[in-house]
């Protein structure tokens, strides 16, 4: 070797160590007093690291997080939606509990609110155009909270202004199938206005349905029946109890879809596409008004016509009956009808998300997400308050751990605060539509926690099957707040359970619809998703969800009173997302059990067998392309499955576990077909679309059937069920090509 050589490389290394020694100063965290956490290529989940943040996951914290978070209303683009944002901003950059880095991200949005100059009124007419009655919905003033200029008036989003009037009809839920029921009983609904109460259908949804039927106004309330188990009377009721009082009103979006309604599919910044607001689908076509149930029981109570069947009976104190008009012997004199006065305009408002950022010591490119939305309708210390509280907590302990240099994860976790959740998962819908491409490219998984306690019964979990394992695990380390002895998963398994054909007794996963913002995340996205929370023993009450929700009685007394005292349930939930976080963003190999997908895509076979194949037979459609689909996606998962195990139990090289984490990331992915069904905005997942039928089979198959089946052969709709087919066995093809070794096509 020539001695130039030997010069040279002699230099190189002296270079290369100094280099590493520059790298090394600068990548320890300032001010550490620990060694800095393992970044080698094979750095898993630390079971110390695990229980250390368990530990330090703190209920009094998260009490005076959620006092702070509260006690102010802080409707999405308000002065105190602004302040919560720099709250966030602060907490994320505090220097010796923050995160690597936070940023807030604006979108100028569509919005719709009330006229403060003129208020909605409900109003009794007389035949001779006489004011009866003046209803101006909103909530009597019973802690001191329900007042003051904050405290938006309660409305229907994006309704249309208009002063409609006609007499009134009791349209039980507003679902296609009432109104039809009315129609049926000789009811002339053209030019009426419409009662209904919540459930059964979207809000949005009982104006469309009404106005196909000639209805001109909507009203909507909230029967106790559905919310209060019956009672009603103030002694019943907030703040005596949980109940919801007389006078509370559910406010809401009424639009159908979501996410800016000007910029579909694109980022809604200034520079931005924006479609005409006067050509905007998804708005409710005729003028709605939520009411409370003092004011609908004057309404109903007064009611003429036949009496409503029992289904339709609710607890208001008298017989319900369907109309139209008013009875001679009532409140009102006969002929008098009912007027809506709807002031809501349109505006468009700058409203932010903020980011939070971990960067991952050995995969930074790989991130899991953590996601609530940050604004409500008042003061909203459940919805969504109780969610961001959990999160601040969370951020802490682990801002702390990573400020200290001891702990840093293997991938990236981003914490999204998303702004105008309530008008439509805005902030998410922008978010998911601004960094599609890196999102689908990078991420692993996506976690929900918006209303973390509703209740102190039971744990709840919505999710998607590969994310089922993950819950498991974490669950069964921690125990449940009850005190009972049981950990959370052994107390959940009591509340909701179901039997598995392969873990026999387990707890019960519901589904993911689009009630919050996991929604794009899934099905546009297809990025494996979950939301958690603490819900109360449904077999105990009839509540389809908590009493106060979205109204001005849900604040922090009402959730210190009534919904989780000692705020075990919020640290359980903080825990239960804390272990769940660091097992997919720390573990060498993903902890998303793809297998589990093959229980539930068996189990939408055997739905689509049962209930829709004699169907199909008398068209000569054949469902065995179908089977076979399913049947090679349970081949090559269970390939898959035992692939790991063999590269768990040795020392697999980093490429391998690459690889295999991303046909673990990716499956979810391989499910999307953005052309199966273009009547729903942003559904793409052929596994998880909205249905329109009671089949428990594949929701496209089962809607598609469902509306062919009073059609001649040959029809489209016939021919769209073929379509639906052909679409189910190319998603579950291209799944298994997923599962498929790497090197295979």
């Amino acid at each position: 070797m020539r001695w130039e050589v030997v010069v040279g490389l002699g230099v190189g290394a002296a270079a290369l160590l100094g280099l590493g020694i520059i790298l090394g100063h600068f990548a320890i965290p300032k001010g550490a007093n620990s060694p800095a956490p393992s970044t080698s290529a094979s750095q898993d989940l630390d079971l110390k690291i695990l229980e250390t943040v368990v530990e330090q996951l703190d209920a009094g914290r998260i009490r005076e997080n959620l006092r702070t978070l509260s006690q102010e209303p802080h409707v999405a683009t308000s002065p105190r939606d602004e302040a919560l944002v720099e709250l966030l901003l602060n907490r994320w950059r505090d220097p010796e509990s923050g995160l690597d880095s936070a940023e807030s991200f604006e979108y100028e949005v569509l919005l719709s609110f009330p006229s403060q100059e003129q208020p909605n009124l409900v109003q009794i007419v007389s035949a001779t155009g006489d004011i009866l009655q003046t209803y101006r919905p909103g909530e009597e003033n019973l802690t001191g909270e329900q007042a003051g200029p904050d405290v938006v008036q309660p409305y229907a989003a994006y309704a249309p202004p208009g002063t409609p009037q006609g007499l009134l009809v009791y349209a039980n839920r507003g679902t296609e199938e009432d109104f039809q029921e009315l129609q049926a009983q000789g009811i002339n609904l053209e030019g009426t206005i419409a009662l209904t109460r919540y459930g059964g259908a979207g809000r949005g949804e009982k104006a469309v349905n009404a106005a196909k039927h000639g209805v001109v106004g909507v009203l909507v309330y909230t029967d106790p029946a559905d919310i209060n188990d019956g009672q009603s009377l103030p002694s019943q009721t907030f703040p005596n109890s949980w109940g919801l009082p007389p006078s509370g009103v559910e406010r809401g979006s009424y639009f159908e879809y979501f996410g800016d309604p000007l910029t579909p599919y694109l980022p809604a910044h200034h520079s931005s596409f924006r479609l005409d607001q006067n050509n905007v689908s998804g708005f409710p076509p005729i003028p709605a008004q939520p009411i409370g149930f003092q004011d609908a029981r004057d309404l109903l109570c007064n009611l003429d016509g036949a009496v409503a069947k029992d289904s339709w009976q609710g607890s208001l104190g008298c017989k319900y009956r369907l109309g139209p008009g008013f009875r001679d012997d009532g409140d009102f004199s006969v002929g008098s009808q009912v007027k809506l006065s709807i002031h809501n305009r349109l505006e468009l408002r700058n409203s932010s998300n903020v980011l939070g950022i971990i960067r991952g010591a050995v995969e930074p490119d790989r991130y899991v997400l953590y996601g609530n939305h940050r604004d409500s309708w008042v003061h909203g210390a459940v919805d969504p308050s109780s969610g961001t509280a959990v999160l601040l907590e969370l951020t802490r302990v682990l801002g702390t751990l990573l400020k200290k240099g001891t702990w840093r994860p293997r991938r990236s976790i981003l914490f999204g605060s998303w702004g105008a959740e309530e008008f439509g998962l805005i902030g998410s819908t922008e978010f998911t539509e601004e960094f599609f491409s890196k999102l689908q490219e990078r991420a692993v998984a996506y976690i929900n926690v918006d209303i973390a306690v509703f209740a102190n019964a039971s744990l709840r979990v919505q999710g998607t099957p590969p994310i089922q394992s993950v819950i498991f695990a974490a669950t069964k380390e921690i125990p449940a707040p009850d005190r009972s002895g049981l950990s959370i998963y052994d107390n959940w398994i009591r509340y909701f359970n179901r039997s598995s054909p392969v873990y026999g007794l387990v707890p019960r996963l519901g589904t993911l619809g689009a009630g919050s913002d996991y929604a794009p995340f899934i099905h546009y996205l297809g990025i494996s998703s979950m939301d958690i929370a603490y819900t109360y023993d449904q077999s105990k009450t009839s509540a389809r969800i908590y009493p106060t929700y979205h109204t001005a009685f849900d604040t922090f007394d009402y959730v210190e009173k009534f919904l989780d005292p000692d705020f075990s349930s919020h640290q359980a939930v903080a825990r239960t997302v804390g272990h769940v976080l660091l097992r997919l963003s720390d573990s060498l190999f993903l902890p998303l059990n793809i297998t589990d997908y093959s229980e539930k895509i068996r189990s939408f076979l055997q739905a689509a067998q049962q209930e829709l194949g004699a169907l199909l037979q008398q068209q000569s459609i054949s469902l065995e392309p179908l089977v076979r689909a399913v049947e090679k996606f349970e081949t090559e998962a269970a390939a898959l499955d035992k692939h790991i195990l063999r590269l768990q139990t040795g020392s697999p090289d980093p490429l391998q576990v690459r690889m295999v984490n991303d046909q673990l990331m990716f499956l979810e992915r391989a499910f999307l077909n953005p052309r199966a069904f273009p009547e729903n905005r942003y559904y793409s997942h052929v596994l998880w679309a909205p249905y329109i039928s009671s089949s428990a089979a594949f929701p496209g198959l089962a809607n598609a059937c469902s509306r062919a089946q009073h059609t001649s052969p040959g029809s489209e709709a016939w021919a769209e069920v073929e379509r639906q087919l052909s679409i189910l066995v190319a998603a579950l093809g291209g799944a298994a090509a997923t599962l498929k070794p790497v090197v295979d096509l």
